[in-house]
């Protein structure tokens, strides 16, 4: 399967985005999807996941309560609302999936697909 993420932007200190994780390729619906981040000088980061079912999510603790992770199979298409945005948010975020992945996978080696990322800046 092959990803493009979009929907990232500039927003200020505590506004909101959707970015958006379009897959092209059969059985996407067998797919988990997750997100993960990198800002300049650190390390990519594990944001959100979402089971192949859709049945499950695990996020980030640093994330939980403000971002929540979907999906619509009949767009093939996985999203990330990020609500409650902060400065720390600042980062490239990048999707990923592989299939039959479950909600519990949060490292990047459990993902075999990989979209371009997207910036998201969140200014003070």
């Amino acid at each position: 399967v092959q990803l493009q993420a979009f929907g990232g932007g500039l927003v200020q200190t505590g506004g909101s985005l959707r970015l958006s994780c379009a897959a092209s390729g059969r059985a996407f619906s067998s797919y988990g999807v997750a997100w993960f981040r990198q800002a300049p000088g650190k390390e990519r980061e594990f944001v959100a996941t979402i089971s192949w079912s859709g049945g499950s999510t695990s996020y980030a603790g640093s994330v939980k309560g403000r971002f929540t992770i979907s999906r619509d199979n009949a767009k093939n298409t996985v999203y990330l609302q990020m609500n409650s945005l902060k400065p720390e948010d600042t980062a490239v975020y990048y999707c990923a999936a592989s299939q039959w992945a479950i909600a519990t996978m949060t490292k990047g080696f459990d993902f075999s697909s990989w979209g371009q990322g997207t910036q998201v800046t969140v200014s003070s």
